[in-house]
């Protein structure tokens, strides 16, 4: 029967598409917890507003619940400094 074969499809793509919305909703959740948890300005999308230290300049990014911003790099010295600043409530925001 052709039409099983539509079907199987049709129901595979709206899966995904489910899939795809679901990850999309924890990574923006698991963003805006840590913002929320360290209690920093946020943009509209619920990226926290932080100046950075490694390259001088504004930027809005994702905070994870342990206080590192997405651009983060454990071996670079101002990064682990800002990590610091933001669970010690001290970064700088704009």
């Amino acid at each position: 029967m052709p039409d099983d074969g539509r079907l199987a499809r049709f129901l595979r793509s709206k899966l995904r598409a489910a899939g795809k919305q679901t990850a999309t909703a924890r990574r923006e959740f698991d963003a805006a917890k840590g913002a929320a948890s360290h209690d920093l300005p946020t943009d509209e999308d619920g990226d926290v507003r932080i100046v950075c230290r490694r390259h001088a300049e504004r930027r809005a990014v994702a905070v994870d619940g342990e206080g590192r911003p997405a651009c983060f790099d454990a071996d670079h010295p101002d990064c682990r400094g800002c990590v610091e600043d933001v669970r010690d409530g001290v970064v700088e925001t704009w």
